[in-house]
């Protein structure tokens, strides 16, 4: 077996973890799905869902917010056509500098090492922003 994280084995695993413990067919009427497609998306037969679904999914199965990224992320992956992570797209439009940022990105083909500097950046002013325990 591959040990190679998909989306269908990601939701398994979570529902597998939940507290208190979803069946897959708790799951998929949760959903409003059948038990066979929820079954042939855990098992990486079908791609993810939409992402209301997906919203649904994190939802239920209690997912944190780097869970949360982790599901869209790995359900742009599994689509057949290329997909921005179905957390972002909203963003983006909204947002100009967004949009300038990454045309600017994509034509200077931005490196890692300067993407990395850029996440530490505001990852630093996200630290300093929450508030002490």
């Amino acid at each position: 077996m591959s040990s190679k994280l998909t989306f269908g084995s990601f939701i398994r695993a979570k529902r597998l973890e939940s507290e208190p413990y979803i069946s897959l067919r708790k799951l998929a009427e949760l959903l409003n799905i059948s038990p066979v497609y929820m079954s042939n998306i855990e098992n990486d037969r079908n791609p993810a869902p939409k992402d209301d679904i997906l919203e649904h999914i994190a939802q239920l199965l209690k997912l944190d917010k780097q869970e949360r990224e982790q599901l869209f992320e790995l359900a742009a992956k599994s689509k057949t056509y290329i997909a921005v992570p179905g957390d972002l797209p909203e963003y983006i439009s909204a947002n100009e500098l967004a949009r300038v940022a990454l045309r600017v990105a994509k034509d200077v083909d931005a490196t890692d090492t300067e993407w990395m500097e850029f996440i530490e950046k505001l990852k630093k002013r996200s630290e300093m922003e929450e508030p002490k325990k």
